[in-house]
């Protein structure tokens, strides 16, 4: 097919030459339409746009076809966007779109819209992209273009694949797969088959990209179609790259570069070079490394390929930086710099801030590596605020770039910039709970973005009225803030150890560490360990430095990283300790309208009917709780509360009443990983075996309702736990604190069925006598920890609080604030 490409062109090029000899414009116009048709098909946009320039110009002169001239700009826009100029294909696509519409042209119409989603989609411009690829495929649709109803499905999958709102993804290329098998339609097969091989390599599923990805190849294969036959030899060059299976990597790279030199694929051959560096790099050979980001570089050069110019010195410059060149790793990220400013790439220009920031970092030049990182931030900031609008898509984003926000607060402690550096640590903590958080209390509507100032931040920090520990973890250091003091908020650091030190910080049970029931009937009757060593080291990196200011009897918590998982509350025995994602969240959360919250009603579940949930063997996955129906039969009789216990603790039911009630108090069993919370099966399932999944109360089922609650109580294993980001612990707790709860008590590992009753006794009697959460968590520990059978730190130590500190009145059926 490339063959036949080239003679074309050779026989376009005579067509021209007798054209220019008889000076017949229309030939002329014909013979440069067709090269620039050619030289795309062969990706060499540098010299389709020149010719696509002189097709235009002789067609706007004569008016040659108007079809053909919206056709021309709509390639212009194309090649420009390959080239990485997105703004000025922008401006072509447009022109196309006029066009199209000034001569009822549909289909050209629809793949206006298409290309503009390309555009935007390249500009991280991801809702306006997703719009027009929704406005290309519904005319698609309209005109019976399967073609390109094809392609819509697979742009849309790409703009979710950016904004890894990866479920969707998957489903718009299992679309076009659907779409592709019905038609018969072999190229877009292979397209989809690409497409999912690459999502599931972007999810870390190694193997299965590798499955979907040899799809592609051998439809590629069977059908001649080299190109595609090298992405798929690209792809499966990274999969193994991930699995560090170099030498098979290596294969599949050199493979796709050898197929892109075949069919002139210049945009192949430069993505070839960069993957093959990127193995060489992978396997600590930075010098092999950079010849190939070198070739890239020169290859991009020619074909005036801008984009590609500014990733091969990005790449230069992180392999300079990394052989301590810092003079030569700065000039590759500021010429990096240049050329995103120039096309407008907001997303590289903020990598290549980052890349500078980090350079003058190891140069020792804080006053310049603060500049850029403040650049690169602010870059970051923006881009989630105007084109993320999803909870997900804004974790994902902002810990993927984590390090910048890092680097900026880490570069002012350097600069012995204390309290800006708490400011900065600050702004950067649980961004997508705060925004979230401002819809659910009625601050902002979805649409609406918004941005912290550091003034904002600041007052925040020093209106704190309950004395606050802010921490912030950089390598094996523990900075610590303290605000509610007077004055100032006073910094202190600490220094660990171990390399693994937070981790380690993290082993706060005994080598017992596991319930010998985890909410079930089987304790040991023997006396659990009484000693609290264990919690000695977490307290003498966190709270030691302090000691000296922790007067009253009051503490909140601001953690970071894997400190997020520590059991705060269990730290201190006069000490009642909160923990909360960020002080502008607890903000939001106490400064919410008064009317939000309710102030009576009870949902209580305890131990729901689980029998029917078998493995494929038919043997039930989980044992009924025992003492978690008389936990929530013991505390309904306390409120006058009817708790849904057994095949009436479904999921359904729950999530119905969820939404009313001042408290929510589930017991049963939790997820180890994420806390999600097993609830009994719909009674639709009676005549067939419900699945695990099919119970599962998830984090997304939360995340959709208005919680109410002043309090919930997670009486659950894990119910605390979850992925650990810059949000803090996304789980099960963060989702209810997102959907409007006040207050929420989880845990942090497997709790014992008894204990837990027992704890939960002691928790709503303290409640029950008009105390605060805080004080009736403190001494149903205590009550535990003096107990004879479940003095171990295991029994009670796992239960944390989080958010803000409430108080039920039991007499009148509701909560007061204070």
């Amino acid at each position: 097919m490339a063959e036949r490409t080239i003679q074309d062109i050779a026989e376009q090029k005579k067509r021209l030459a007798i054209a220019q000899i008889n000076k017949n414009t229309e030939e002329k116009a014909d013979a440069y339409y067709n090269l620039a048709r050619a030289y795309s098909f062969l990706n060499d946009f540098h010299q389709a746009v020149e010719y696509l320039k002189q097709y235009l110009s002789i067609a706007e002169e004569v008016g040659h076809r108007a079809g053909s001239t919206g056709w021309a700009y709509g390639r212009l826009g194309c090649a420009y966007n390959s080239l990485g100029d997105s703004q000025r294909a922008i401006e072509y696509h447009n022109q196309h779109l006029r066009i199209a519409k000034e001569v009822s042209d549909r289909a050209g119409e629809g793949c206006a819209y298409g290309h503009l989603g390309k555009a935007y989609h390249s500009l991280q411009e991801f809702q306006r992209a997703i719009e027009y690829h929704n406005q290309h495929l519904s005319i698609a649709k309209e005109v019976g273009n399967r073609k390109c109803e094809g392609s819509a499905y697979s742009n849309l999958g790409c703009v979710y694949d950016s904004l890894r709102e990866f479920q969707r993804v998957i489903e718009y290329h299992n679309q076009l797969l659907s779409f592709a098998k019905e038609v018969r339609d072999r190229e877009s097969q292979a397209i989809a088959y690409g497409n999912l091989g690459n999502i599931y390599l972007r999810l870390g599923e190694y193997q299965r990209a590798i499955e979907y990805t040899e799809e592609s190849l051998i439809i590629a294969k069977e059908d001649g179609n080299r190109a595609q036959e090298g992405y798929a030899y690209s792809n499966l060059g990274t999969a193994y790259n991930s699995l560090h299976e170099f030498p098979r990597a290596m294969e599949c790279h050199k493979k796709h570069l050898s197929i892109a030199k075949e069919v002139g694929d210049r945009k192949g051959q430069e993505n070839a070079y960069l993957e093959i560096g990127d193995v060489h790099y992978s396997l600590g050979d930075v010098p092999r490394a950079m010849e190939y980001y070198k070739k890239r570089l020169r290859n991009a050069e020619e074909i005036g390929d801008r984009s590609g110019q500014g990733r091969a010195y990005c790449r230069l410059g992180k392999c300079y930086l990394n052989l301590h060149d810092l003079k030569e790793a700065i000039e590759c990220y500021k010429q990096h710099l240049s050329i995103a400013e120039e096309i407008g790439d907001r997303m590289a220009e903020a990598c290549a801030h980052t890349g500078l920031g980090n350079s003058f970092l190891e140069s020792h030049s804080l006053n310049e590596a603060l500049e850029h990182f403040r650049y690169c931030v602010k870059i970051f900031d923006t881009i989630r605020a105007n084109s993320i609008s999803e909870d997900q898509l804004k974790i994902s984003f902002r810990t993927e770039h984590q390090d910048a926000y890092t680097n900026l607060w880490h570069v002012l402690v350097m600069l012995q910039r204390n309290d800006e550096a708490l400011y900065a640590a600050e702004r950067g903590r649980a961004q997508a709970l705060l925004d979230a958080l401002k819809v659910t209390y009625g601050l902002t509507s979805p649409s609406q973005r918004s941005i912290e100032s550091e003034e904002e931040v600041r007052n925040i920090s020093r209106k704190t009225n309950v004395l606050t520990v802010f921490l912030a973890l950089h390598v094996k250091t523990v900075n610590i803030w303290v605000l509610g003091k007077e004055g100032n908020p006073i910094f202190r650091q600490k220094e660990i150890e171990h390399e693994d030190s937070f981790t380690l910080l993290l082993d706060t049970r005994s080598d017992d560490s596991t319930p010998s029931s985890t909410r079930d009937d089987n304790r040991t009757s023997e006396p659990s360990q009484k000693s609290t060593d264990h919690l000695q080291p977490l307290y003498d990196a966190v709270l030691g430095p302090i000691e000296d200011l922790l007067d009253g009897d009051e503490l909140i918590v601001v953690p970071d990283g894997a400190l997020s998982k520590a059991p705060w509350a269990a730290l201190s025995e006069t000490l009642r300790i909160r923990t909360v994602p960020s002080l502008t969240s607890l903000k939001v959360i106490t400064d919410s309208p008064s009317g939000h919250h309710s102030k009576s009603g009870a949902l209580l579940v305890g131990d729901p009917c689980l029998e029917k949930v078998t493995d494929k063997w038919g043997n039930p996955i989980y044992e009924q709780l025992k003492y978690a129906k008389v936990e929530v039969e013991m505390i309904g009789e306390i409120l006058k509360s009817q708790p849904l216990t057994g095949e009436d603790a479904t999921k359904g039911a729950v999530l119905q009443r969820i939404g009313s009630v001042a408290l929510v108090h589930i017991a049963a069993h939790g997820r180890k990983e994420t806390g999600e919370i097993v609830l009994a099966p719909d009674p639709r399932w009676e005549s067939k075996s419900p699945t695990e999944e099919d119970c599962i109360m998830k984090i997304s089922d939360i995340q959709a309702v208005k919680l109410r609650a002043r309090l919930v109580v997670l009486s659950c294993c894990h119910s605390g736990q979850g992925k650990v980001s810059s949000e803090g612990v996304v789980g099960m707790a963060r989702a209810f604190l997102l959907a409007g709860a006040r207050s929420v008590l989880a845990t942090l590992w497997a709790i014992d069925d008894e204990a837990t009753m027992m704890f939960m006794k002691s928790f709503y009697q303290q409640l029950g006598s008009g105390e605060r959460a805080s004080v009736a968590l403190q001494r149903a520990m205590k009550c535990l920890r003096d107990s004879f059978d479940f003095s171990a730190p295991k029994y009670w130590a796992p239960f944390v609080l989080m958010g803000d500190d409430v108080k039920i009145e039991l007499e009148k059926e509701s909560f007061s604030k204070s």
